[in-house]
């Protein structure tokens, strides 16, 4: 979402580029804010800014490539805008460290994910020092969220329960970069909740590594049910997310809690990543299929109406025919609303990059395409069973693609499915509609009729405003400084 800002003569201006997972989206917030307090505007989109920000991320495929190239089409741009400044944070620049200064020396700073609030302080000694800053930190400096933040959403809203993991899975980065689980307080996390509601935000999303296993810090295995019931007391709080839980962790505390508390949405995002035993074992997934499977349907006994998405893996090392099947069969019987699948790539510096038996490439690919073709019959046809149904829908911006060439609206359902629907005047994003579908296809929901009902909201009189909420955070003693000079 785009936000027109009246920009100072004397301030410098920032454009955060984000890549990678919903953490990084909402760290990215965070960055915007902590820069904001500093004095900085956001840049207007037609123009150069003065600092650029890269939030990256290691998980996915090429991200390296990515990021580089990226900084090396940014270099001519620098040479001509003297005093531009260039900073790199996130998961890869806390893996890659002082390579990246090596590898693109135009860069002025790098900063990790565990020192995100030493950024304009870094930027100011660079610019003083005219020398790069490299600042990588082994452990949490201060809790993100004790950070201010400039949030992108009037009426949606991410909050941290937690930052790092305790797992150890094979093929997974994220623990040795983001470090181990830190749990914020419940009380931290509630008034940040109540701090957005005040502002208009109908729907938040809790986020953690592993949300279930919120609470293992303090000592309380049933803190995360327990958050979901008092998010359930706050008015005004129309929607609550959460993401991602782990299958080891999820207990029937959770289950009853997201079934019992009206305003939590029954959406679940359990990732399964094989189907094979034999493969989760090497995975060091703590779980099998049968332990899955009965999750998903504690789960559908006590919300029927539950959609129910994943994450799947396709290749790991020494990834058999068999092994392959054994996904497609879970996949068959667990019937997912959705799955975001992956082929396997080897990632530097996790035990499973230097497994035996690599799956060569066009066997992963063949098995991938695969897996989609059966994930995308089963969406199909489990979105087909909600033609006719009316649901509620709360109206976003940027969801739909070809929304303008179809004079269509969109927005998410509780269940979270996507959903185009046909405007009408004076519907805005954060508004809450009713509306019918009439057609259910793979990936989403259409919804050709007229609505039959429109709310106005107060998140929606904020998003025709173009206000977006803040939340100030709490500096804990460090350094601050004043608006940065004009170039």
């Amino acid at each position: 979402m785009s936000i027109a800002v009246d920009t100072p003569a004397a301030a410098r201006t920032y454009q955060v580029r984000t890549y990678g997972c919903q953490m990084n989206v909402h760290d990215s917030e965070r960055i915007a804010g902590l820069l904001e307090s500093a004095g900085y505007v956001q840049a207007p989109e037609a123009d150069t800014p003065d600092l650029v920000v890269f939030n990256t991320c290691a998980v996915r495929e090429n991200a390296d490539n990515r990021l580089y190239g990226n900084l090396g089409h940014l270099r001519p741009t620098k040479d001509a805008h003297p005093g531009m400044q260039i900073a790199v944070g996130g998961c890869l620049a806390q893996k890659d460290r002082g390579e990246i200064v090596r590898r693109a020396p135009w860069v002025d700073v790098v900063f990790g994910t565990h020192n995100v609030g030493s950024l304009p302080t870094l930027l100011e000694r660079a610019r003083h020092n005219e020398a790069a800053e490299v600042e990588i930190l082994e452990s949490l400096e201060v809790f993100p969220s004790t950070l201010p933040a400039r949030r992108e959403s009037a009426y949606a809203g991410w909050v941290s329960i937690s930052v790092g993991c305790n797992n150890t899975c094979t093929f997974c980065i994220v623990p040795s970069l983001r470090g181990k689980e830190t749990d914020r307080r419940p009380g931290d996390v509630l008034a940040e909740v109540r701090a957005l509601v005040e502002q208009g935000v109908l729907e938040v999303t809790l986020l953690g590594q592993n949300v279930n296993s919120y609470g293992v810090e303090f000592g309380d295995r049933q803190a995360f049910g327990k958050l979901l019931r008092a998010c359930g007391d706050i008015d005004g709080l129309e929607r609550v997310r959460f993401t991602s839980p782990h299958p080891r962790d999820f207990t029937d505390d959770v289950i009853a809690a997201m079934a019992e508390t009206p305003n939590v949405c029954h959406q679940l995002h359990m990732p399964l990543q094989s189907g094979s035993d034999a493969v989760l074992k090497a995975m060091r997934r703590s779980y099998r299929s049968g332990r899955y499977l009965d999750i998903l349907r504690r789960v559908r006994e006590a919300m029927p109406d539950a959609a129910i998405t994943t994450d799947i893996i396709v290749g790991f090392p020494g990834e058999t025919e068999q092994d392959f099947q054994a996904t497609l069969d879970v996949v068959a019987e667990a019937r997912f609303a959705s799955a975001f699948t992956f082929q396997y790539s080897i990632r530097p510096g996790t035990p499973a990059a230097t497994m035996a038996d690599q799956v060569p490439k066009p066997v992963v690919q063949e098995r991938y395409e695969r897996l989609v073709a059966l994930q995308d019959e089963i969406s199909w046809a489990e979105n087909r069973t909600l033609e006719g149904r009316e649901v509620e829908v709360l109206v976003a911006v940027g969801e739909g693609r070809k929304d303008q060439a179809t004079g269509r609206l969109s927005g998410r359902a509780r269940d979270g499915r996507l959903v185009h629907f046909t405007g009408a005047e004076g519907i805005r994003p954060g508004d809450v509609v009713t509306t019918t579908i009439s057609y259910g296809a793979p990936h989403h929901l259409v919804a050709d009729g007229p609505v039959t009902s429109h709310r106005r909201t107060a998140a929606g009189d904020a998003a025709e405003a173009g206000r977006t909420p803040s939340t100030p955070g709490v500096l804990l003693g460090m350094p601050t400084i004043g608006a940065p000079a004009a170039r």
